[in-house]
């Protein structure tokens, strides 16, 4: 418990409301983010820090909690919903039972890099969007900003030359969309959130991940790891912070054009920061002792068929649903610019 309070207030951001103010309004602020992550540095940090300059801001206080420790990552939106916590990362992935359409962007499409992913799926999601109109607005939420990791690689325990070598192996995965593309390629997907990783993987629980490097060395997955691949694309992850309707509608209206402005601009710009990033992310990873190896070509040929069938597969299934599945995944590729 002592640990924990010293955490809170080691990473609490706290905007001074002034001696003479009667009443004080919390913002509280959540995710499931070791502390020091580079998402919430790009991210949150700097919408508290615009926030407190703002003077129709004054009066509010925000409070930060990383780590989960206001609950577990698949518990964010629905303690959105019931305003427990005000504003909060919800990864689609983590209740596709809710947003099922809006883990499109976690398709294993033909794209690299962040940018191209993230801009078209915040047309989709931000209000007015058919992922909003869809599914974000139906849950009593707002998109303020989002990123869409760079593309997912294959990184093991032990050694592989070929996605041959994958097969049988226990593989993390996280949503659907990549439990597929696993499946198809004879391995195991193990669905689990990201903070259980590192045990599963250090205990032998799982014998590989589905990871961006931009992901390895925060979770410290690069010290347990051997192999991967690099230059595919294994699918993705999207990375949502909404604010509950309710609460937004709160705020002062010049809080609220703020916050979708800033929305807006630290959506294109830390995608931009995260494509730069990857780089360094990569030599990291490889100083770690990891071996990075491109696909051959067979393999690269092998893993299109199988993604080109998930994305199919993944859209109709929705589409018997009646989630318009095939809507959204035509809608996402054609803000992407691919057929």
């Amino acid at each position: 418990m002592t640990k924990l309070l010293a955490t809170s207030l080691a990473v609490a951001v706290l905007c001074a409301t002034g001696a003479a103010s009667a009443q004080t309004t919390k913002i509280k602020i959540a995710d499931s983010f070791p502390v020091g992550h580079y998402l919430p540095k790009y991210f949150t940090m700097p919408m508290v820090e615009r926030l407190k300059a703002n003077p129709a801001a004054k009066g509010f206080e925000f409070e930060y909690y990383p780590a989960e420790q206001m609950g577990k990552a698949k518990d964010f939106l629905s303690l959105t919903q019931s305003g427990v916590i005000d504003i909060a990362y919800v990864a689609p992935g983590f209740v596709s039972d809710k947003m099922p359409l809006s883990v499109v962007p976690e398709l294993p499409l033909p794209y690299s890099g962040s940018c191209q992913a993230t801009l078209a799926y915040f047309n989709l999601a931000k209000p007015g969007g058919v992922l909003d109109k869809k599914e974000f607005a139906p849950n009593g939420v707002r998109l303020l900003f989002t990123i869409v990791l760079p593309p997912y690689q294959v990184i093991t325990r032990k050694p592989f030359a070929s996605l041959k070598e994958v097969e049988g192996m226990k593989i993390r995965a996280s949503g659907s969309a990549k439990e597929l593309l696993l499946k198809k390629l004879k391995a195991v997907p193990v669905l689990m959130p990201t903070p259980e990783v590192y045990e599963s993987l250090s205990r032998g629980t799982i014998d590989g991940v589905l990871f961006p490097f931009n992901s390895l060395a925060p979770y410290e997955i690069d010290k347990l790891s051997k192999t991967g691949t690099i230059g595919s694309n294994f699918g993705s992850f999207v990375a949502n912070w909404v604010i509950s309707e309710k609460r937004f509608q709160s705020l002062p209206p010049a809080v609220q054009k703020d916050l979708m402005t800033m929305g807006e601009e630290l959506t294109k710009s830390v995608c931009k920061q995260v494509e730069q990033d990857e780089a360094g992310d990569i030599a990291k990873t490889k100083a770690a002792g990891v071996k990075l190896t491109p696909l051959s070509q067979a393999d690269q040929d092998t893993l299109a068929k199988a993604a080109s069938e998930v994305s199919t597969e993944w859209a109709q299934t929705l589409d018997r649903r009646g989630k318009t599945g095939t809507e959204v995944l035509n809608a996402f590729k054609a803000g992407m610019g691919i057929k």
